[in-house]
């Protein structure tokens, strides 16, 4: 009775040990974990002005490419009006003129 009394507090013995090694191993891990996080949150911290510029300047990117792409349309809309200008304008002139004279005619003016 005693050999087996003097096993059974061995045994708990060496299971508080693996418990209290358990809890240490796991109070470690919880610990570089959240120092793993801290460190990452640093690093992140740390690129954001990189992070921010970045963005900025494909956003530049982007702003002057519409605004060529507006100013590519507005020269293909104003080259199509000067066109259009010129070939109506021996129409308009004539137009105007035959107003202008048929008021005169008329006494109108």
């Amino acid at each position: 009775m005693d050999d087996t009394l003097k096993q059974l507090l061995a045994a708990e013995a060496a299971a508080t040990e693996l418990v209290t090694k358990a809890e240490r191993d796991g109070e470690r891990l919880v610990q570089a974990a959240l120092q793993e996080a801290r460190q990452q949150d640093d690093r992140f911290n740390d690129r954001k002005p990189e992070i921010h510029a970045s963005f900025l300047e494909k956003a530049d990117q982007r702003a002057n490419q519409t605004v060529s792409e507006m100013d590519r349309r507005f020269q293909e809309r104003l080259n199509q009006l000067r066109e259009a200008a010129d070939r109506n304008e021996d129409p308009a002139l004539d137009a105007a003129f035959q107003v202008l004279l048929g008021q005169d005619d008329t006494g109108d003016a």
